[in-house]
């Protein structure tokens, strides 16, 4: 299964793959930032089609990797294959009005959970690692990083679910 890669000059760039049975695969990336997805099962004379944001190529590669996610809260479970009991769990939730003003110190986020804020959006802008001191605003977009229990102690003790 070879992936044949093709230049589209004021398209963006197409990548087509064969696979085993048959059938072929096209994604393009386009330079307005969307993609195309098109499936030609063997045997088929026309094309299935799809076009895609940014985000769900991202969440349909997510997929494809054997990533684990979850519809109403993003999540992502990472097994490595050479510690195969380790599982780390990234997920996302969205600051309450209720946390608005509070630090993460403040909240003793680690301390009560075990759980880590690795990074937070605002408004757009996304904030890596963000200190104890960051305070969160209602809306803010949290990306929490922590085994099962203890995002589902930072949901219960830091979040009120």
């Amino acid at each position: 299964m070879g992936v044949r890669c093709i230049e589209l000059p004021g398209i963006g760039t197409k990548y087509e793959l064969e696979t085993e049975k048959g059938d072929k695969v096209a994604i393009i990336f386009m330079g307005s930032r969307k993609f195309q997805l098109y499936v030609l099962e063997k045997g088929k004379g026309a094309p299935s089609a799809a076009e895609l944001t940014a985000a769900e190529a991202r969440r349909l590669g997510s997929l494809l990797s054997g990533a684990i996610i979850e519809a109403e809260k993003e999540a992502v479970e990472i097994a490595f294959s050479a510690l195969s009991d380790l599982r780390i769990r990234v997920h996302t939730y969205v600051i309450k009005k209720h946390l608005a003003g509070r630090s993460i110190a403040e909240l003793q986020v680690r301390t009560k959970t075990g759980a880590t804020v690795v990074a937070v959006s605002r408004k757009g802008k996304n904030i890596i690692n963000p200190l104890p001191s960051f305070t969160f605003e209602d809306g803010d977009i949290v990306v929490a990083i922590g085994d099962t229990d203890q995002l589902e102690e930072f949901e219960h003790q830091i979040l009120g679910n």
